[in-house]
Order: C-alpha cells, then sequence, then structure tokens
C-alpha cells in the first residue's frame, strides 16, 4: 500500500519490519507536516501581499515607519492599524516582514512610551468598567466568540518595562480554570493567582496586597468552580485527610474549617451541593479579605471593587456575587450564614 501521493516520495510498504515500518511513519508525519506549513505560508504571503501597507502592527504612528513611494512625511497622518488582539493569532513578526521591507524598527523608548500611555488608560478606568469588561469577556469565551487576544512583538517589549493589570483573581489552579482564557484576556491584562482551593493563606494574601497597594487593580475577584477536587476531599472525613501529605492535610484542614458541614450535608442534588460548597468556601474568603485595612479604605472611596465568582465548567459562565463595593456596610456583613444565591 502507497501513501498518497505528493505526500512523500517513498512508498511506505506493509509488511516491513517493525523498525522500518516506523522509519516510514516518522518520515510520512514529517513531510506532511512540512507540506502543510509550507501551504500555509504560501498563503499567507500571496494574502499579506495583496494588503495595503500599514503601519507596524499594535504600534501607531512612527518616525520609524518608512514606506517607498510615500511622499506623505506627516507621521500623525500615516494609517495606523493596531492588531495587538490578532484573529486567529496571525504572527505580527511575519506580518511586518512581509508587509513592511522598510520598516526599521522600534526602540526601547518607544516601547516605555507606548506602555506608559496604555498605563495612563488603565488608571482611568473605574472598578465598575474594569468588571464589565471581565463580564463582556466571559461571555465571548462561553457564547464561543473568544477573540483570543495576543500582543505584538512590539506591545511584548513595552510590557518588559510596565505591567498595568486592572483585575486580580485569586482562582483555583485546576488545569480546567485558566483564568485568562475563560475570562478572554490577553498578557499583563490580569493578574492571576492560582492555587488549589482558591484559598487564602500568607501567600496567596500577600500577592492580593501587592496587587492593590502596587499594581493599583480596580477590581479583586475570588473565584471557585465547579467540580472543585480540593474542596471535595476537604470534606472527607478528618481521619482520612491527616492520611494525605502534611502540607496538603494542613491546607484541606484551612478549607475544612470554613465549611459548614451539617448544612452542605443537607443539600441532596450532588450538583446543587458541589456549588454550595464552593460558593461557601469562596465567601470565607471574602470575609477574610474584609480583614484587610488597607484593602477596604480603596473600597470605601470607590478605587476597588471585591467580589466573588463561582465557574462552571459546563458551560463557561462565570457566575459574581456578593459584590462588596462603596455602598456595603462592612460592620453588618457576614457572608458564612447566606444561602447561595447569584448576581450574573
Amino acid at each position: 500500500a502507497t501513501q498518497p501521493r505528493g505526500l512523500i516520495t517513498k512508498p511506505v510498504i506493509l509488511g516491513q519490519n517493525r523498525a522500518s515500518a516506523m522509519e516510514g511513519s516518522k518520515e510520512l508525519v514529517t513531510v506532511a507536516a512540512a507540506a502543510a506549513v509550507g501551504g500555509l505560508a504560501a498563503l499567507a504571503v500571496m494574502n499579506l501581499r495583496n494588503q495595503e501597507p500599514r503601519a507596524p502592527a499594535g504600534y501607531g504612528p512612527c518616525p520609524r515607519w518608512r514606506h517607498n513611494g510615500c511622499e506623505d512625511t506627516d507621521d500623525e497622518a500615516r494609517p495606523s492599524t493596531p492588531l495587538s488582539r490578532n484573529h486567529r493569532g496571525r504572527t505580527d513578526a511575519i506580518t511586518q516582514v512581509l508587509e513592511h521591507p522598510d520598516w526599521q524598527g522600534f526602540s526601547m523608548e518607544e516601547a516605555r512610551e507606548h506602555a506608559n500611555a496604555e498605563a495612563a488608560k488603565a488608571a482611568m478606568r473605574t472598578p465598575t468598567e474594569v468588571l464589565l469588561d471581565l463580564q463582556r469577556g466571559n461571555a465571548r469565551f462561553w457564547m464561543g466568540a473568544a477573540t483570543r487576544p495576543e500582543v505584538s512583538a512590539f506591545e511584548r517589549r513595552a510590557l518588559i518595562n510596565l505591567q498595568y493589570p486592572s483585575v486580580a483573581i485569586l482562582g483555583c489552579s485546576d488545569s480546567r480554570v485558566p483564568i485568562e482564557i475563560v475570562f478572554d484576556h490577553g498578557l499583563g491584562d490580569i493578574f492571576v493567582i492560582r492555587v488549589a482551593g482558591n484559598c487564602l493563606d500568607t501567600t496567596t494574601g500577600a500577592s492580593l496586597q501587592y496587587a492593590v497597594k502596587h499594581l493599583r487593580v480596580k477590581v479583586v475577584v475570588v473565584m471557585g468552580h465547579e467540580g472543585c477536587g480540593a474542596l471535595k476531599a476537604a470534606v472527607l472525613p478528618i481521619a482520612d485527610i491527616e492520611k494525605e501529605p502534611p502540607q496538603l492535610s494542613k491546607m484541606l484542614t484551612m478549607i475544612k474549617g470554613g465549611l459548614d458541614e451539617k448544612k452542605i450535608g443537607s443539600i441532596n442534588d450532588d450538583r446543587a451541593r458541589d456549588r454550595e460548597t464552593c460558593v461557601a468556601n469562596v465567601r470565607q474568603q471574602l470575609q477574610t479579605l474584609t480583614q484587610d485595612a488597607e484593602m477596604m479604605s480603596k473600597v470605601k472611596s470607590d478605587e476597588l471593587l471585591v467580589v466573588g465568582a463561582f465557574y462552571n465548567i459546563s458551560s463557561g459562565i462565570v457566575d459574581f456575587f456578593d459584590e462588596i463595593s462603596k455602598d456595603t456596610d462592612l460592620s453588618k456583613l457576614d457572608f458564612r450564614g447566606r444561602s447561595n444565591s447569584f448576581r450574573a
């Protein structure tokens, strides 16, 4: 039996010894992959060469941008099409080479200027605007319309100088809950802290404090998720928890202490019980955050929102609940006795 014509120059004969067959398979995969990549590259070249010249991706007016035949010397008049969020992740480096053979590059000073300008824009956003942007990103994700944002080479270089995320999220380490993907955000957009059970301890608490004080994030989210293994383990009998390795046992015991197991055990439906356990754990972390004086002072001055969230792995939807804002009366706040209620 021979392989389809055009993919491989030498047929792979069935019935050969094992070593020869494996070698033939490797050759088929290698040549087929090369053909596929070559075809895609050729299509990319054809498409890109038919486009009108533009300023480098994500770059804007720049004195270093020059194109043959362009008589206009006014940099402000030159076209600029930011491509920081590429459709299907087209590589900016290739785009620049194919579309802009006369482009001379950018300097670190220009990258710093770009970073400072973007940081200034981020500083102007309100906490409500930031939370709304997060919700819209999740809506794009679960509706299958995610943009998969990938910044350009220029913007990555700008991020060397400065980071200016608007959101800090304490989430779970679970591989099924990648924060940036769930909210359709990209590099530099979210300050992410991930730990099993999304629980607060010295390290995670300090990370949130750093984000609030030094990065000046506008929103702090504590997000749990459907089917959390750490929470399932935390509701096991203490004798079973103590069989785990010392650090894991200590963490599970800490989570267990914040759960109302009698209430949780009275729920018969498995999914409802799972969600109630997760929300109760998130609320325990929110209650702890209300004891952080500096964080709450920013909440009171309307510089910060703190909110809980629950991620449904099955649907992709994130439900937000228990928002702590400047209007919240902290003296009467007690999340631990609340029932499971969401505000999307």
